[in-house]
């Protein structure tokens, strides 16, 4: 039985291998690394240098949260393009979901690494795709096999992020996905990385202490959760208060698992969204199937498709985009346009009520 077992894992995995998304594939870079006389496997090179980053202490082994992270709210706004990395006063990284991402020393690293093996040719966004599995993988995740041959993208606008919020509903998060062509059992998967994620008492006490502005805490909310955070996250703090792991199996905050699905099953998801998942219809069996169910041993495999998939949204392939020299800028930046001469124009104010600024907290995969 446990050589039929080794025999199914490994026949899953060669399965994995074989999907091809757009242009994207499996071993991309093979023979294309050369500097001087030697070839140099470009998968290697960054594992290497995420291996390395995981074994310092204290934030080596969150490197899978981070780059997790990282990778959906990259893919998540233009595609898998590294717009994210880029650099600029109005940039992705200066909208507020994004303030809080961590892990482009990483890719950074990475990216000089590969730079001294063989300049201009392996892109940022496949750094960050091939990074980011690595990380799950010394986090006890499963391994999955990365699709490459990503270009990096031009552009980057703070005005372009517009990530689902922690508040959002299930309804709306379904759609969210699917936007990005993704199913709703790619989207509990996804969103099962959080059983490597943290959170801050903010963006949890509308669930203590005033639940839909009723006053009261969620009432689906486990009743030994609620005391719990409780203390962490005190109604008298108004402040971003202290780190809250999504996930609350003990040993289990940086280990890529269905732990997190477990929780929200017994209703101690921590965010609203996560409890969400497991309460909502159109999700609950899903969770149930991944938390204890038929699909439990395979929850590890089906992560890793489903990162896969979000692997592939929006990439830029063949001549479109560029491989950048530096992860954090255009190899060719536009010449900033002389400002015109004399006052600027006022603009006159639209009418009706000033609309709320955008920028909630994104879901923080």
């Amino acid at each position: 039985m446990k050589g039929l077992g080794g025999a199914v894992l490994v026949f899953l995995l060669l399965n994995l291998t074989i999907t091809c998304h757009g242009q994207l594939r499996s071993g991309f870079y093979l023979g294309k690394c050369k500097g001087g006389n030697q070839y140099f496997n470009v998968e290697a090179l960054i594992r290497g240098v995420v291996q390395e980053e995981f074994s310092k202490l204290p934030n080596g082994p969150t490197m899978a949260a981070a780059l997790l992270r990282l990778q959906f709210h990259d893919c998540f706004v233009t595609g898998c393009d590294a717009s994210l990395l880029l650099d600029g006063p109005s940039s992705e990284k200066t909208a507020f979901p994004n303030l809080s991402v961590r892990g482009y020393d990483v890719i950074d690293k990475a990216k000089a690494a590969l730079e001294k093996a063989c300049p201009g040719v392996v892109s940022c966004s496949d750094i960050i795709a091939v990074a980011t599995r690595d990380a799950v993988v010394l986090s006890k995740g499963l391994s999955y096999r990365v699709q490459t041959g990503r270009r990096d993208g031009f552009d980057s606008k703070k005005d372009n992020v517009n990530l689902p919020s922690p508040f959002i509903s299930v309804k709306d998060s379904i759609a969210a996905f699917a936007a990005k062509g993704l199913n709703k059992k790619e989207m509990v998967l996804l969103l099962a990385a959080h059983t490597v994620g943290i959170t801050h008492c903010a963006l949890i006490r509308n669930r203590l202490y005033n639940f839909r502005n009723n006053g009261t805490r969620d009432p689906t909310m486990d009743p030994t959760l609620f005391q719990f955070l409780s203390k962490k996250c005190p109604k008298s703090d108004t402040t971003l208060g202290g780190e809250i792991a999504l996930d609350q199996t003990p040993n289990s905050i940086n280990v890529v698992d269905n732990g997190f699905l477990k929780q929200v099953k017994a209703r101690k998801g921590i965010l609203e969204i996560d409890q969400g998942l497991g309460l909502d219809p159109l999700t609950a069996e899903i969770v149930r199937s991944y938390a204890d169910g038929p699909l439990s041993q395979k929850f590890r495999y089906d992560f890793g498709a489903a990162m896969i998939k979000l692997g592939g949204v929006g990439v830029l392939t063949g001549k479109n985009g560029e491989i950048r020299r530096t992860c954090n800028a255009v190899n060719n930046p536009k010449p900033l346009q002389p400002k015109p001469a004399g006052p600027t124009p006022v603009q006159p104010k639209p009418a009706g009520p000033t609309p709320k600024p955008a920028g909630l907290p994104s879901l923080g995969l």
